[in-house]
């Protein structure tokens, strides 16, 4: 009798329920959230459902986020070193070249002003991590620490992961991920309220003259330009924007069309894979659930809608400078968050108007967003000279 006692006492300890505290059924909570966010209402599944499920099994057995220094390493962390080496970032962006059309971008470089527009709010965040830490000592944001949080305001997960790497940040590198690519997932709710909330019905109803069509020769060499002039001034940027150049020049050459095919399919899926389960494993409740936690979310979520609310007003300004031949809505596209941002401008502007269609128009703002937030991250890295 007491063998099977003591059998089932082990059996007992042996399982999660022994060992979790609040803060792991919390972030239990909060994973299935995050599921039901994506699997019911369609909040980019492709991003929540592997962070979500990540989190998930962290908070249930954290060994499989598990570094090796007290024996095995665990799973997921072999996954995150690809993470902390800037591997996986690099490779989304490979991906993303593959599969965007920068036709939009070349036919109306005017939008390269509206991306760079949508970034004065990392460096609106960037400021307010310093005046943060000098208010609370507590949170310890230096000014690494500050970049690494400000780029969140991009709506950039894979740059955000990648600068937080580069500056040594790893620390923060979870709670920083996951608030980016959480802001990503929500675009469709954070933005309508600030986009209407800053333009008049009127603007809003605004149509645009269709663009012009742009050769094939143009779409080769817009990569290769992009690639030399900004790698040329900002030489830390190489990693992303070379990558995310080099897919779109497998896109756009014709002579490549496996390796096209490739980066945006088979290779992306599999890197959102091993990108998604490893930053929402970095989510533990002994490492998520602190003040440092709550004060990146904040701040994330001010340097995105000053980001958006940037890229509208200066639409306005493009607007009357135009004599209305620009519809501010494209603006809020500037954040890179591709191509999410270019349809909440469609939907907002279609509200309005049902016959407007904005999203070609928006595309271009947006793609000069992945391109300004890569800029911003090398401008960062230049700063602290990395």
């Amino acid at each position: 009798m007491d063998y099977i006692l003591d059998t089932l006492n082990n059996l007992w300890h042996q399982t999660a329920f022994v060992s979790l505290g609040w803060g792991n059924y919390l972030m239990i909570a909060v994973a299935c959230l995050f599921l039901y966010l994506a699997i019911k209402k369609g909040y980019e599944p492709l991003l929540l459902v592997p962070i979500a499920f990540g989190m998930l099994l962290v908070n249930i057995y954290p060994d499989i986020m598990a570094d090796g220094s007290e024996g095995t390493e665990g799973l997921f962390h072999f996954f995150f070193r690809l993470d902390e080496w800037s591997i996986l970032p690099s490779l989304i962006f490979l991906g993303v070249g593959a599969m965007t059309d920068f036709g939009p971008l070349i036919a109306n470089p005017k939008s390269f002003l509206l991306g760079a527009a949508a970034q004065f709010g990392i460096f609106t965040a960037y400021l307010l991590a310093i005046g943060m830490d000098a208010v609370f000592p507590v949170l310890d944001f230096n000014d690494k620490a500050a970049a690494a949080i400000s780029i969140i305001g991009g709506a950039d997960g894979p740059t955000s992961i990648f600068l937080a790497g580069k500056l040594g940040q790893t620390a923060l590198l979870g709670p920083i991920a996951v608030a980016a690519y959480s802001y990503m997932s929500l675009v469709p709710i954070i933005q309508p309220p600030i986009m209407k909330l800053l333009t008049t019905e009127k603007e809003r109803k605004v149509k645009m003259e269709q663009l012009r069509p742009v050769s094939r020769l143009e779409k080769i060499l817009f990569p290769i330009i992009v690639t030399i002039v900004v790698v040329m001034i900002l030489p830390t940027t190489a990693p992303l924007v070379g990558m995310l150049m080099l897919g779109n020049l497998f896109r756009e050459c014709g002579v490549v069309k496996q390796l096209a095919d490739t980066a945006s399919n088979a290779l992306m899926y599999i890197v959102v894979i091993l990108l998604g389960t490893s930053v929402g494993a970095t989510t533990s409740a002994e490492a998520f659930l602190k003040p440092t936690t709550i004060a990146i979310v904040i701040l994330g979520l001010v340097a995105f809608a000053v980001g958006t609310a940037a890229g509208v007003l200066f639409g306005k300004l493009m607007c009357w400078a135009t004599k209305g031949k620009v519809n501010p809505l494209i603006g809020s596209a500037g954040v890179s968050a591709v191509p999410m941002a270019a349809r909440v401008s469609q939907k907002v502007g279609s509200e309005a108007d049902p016959t407007n269609f904005l999203l070609m128009h928006a595309m271009g703002p947006n793609v000069a967003g992945v391109i300004g937030t890569a800029v911003a991250a090398g401008v960062f890295m230049a700063i602290f000279g990395v």
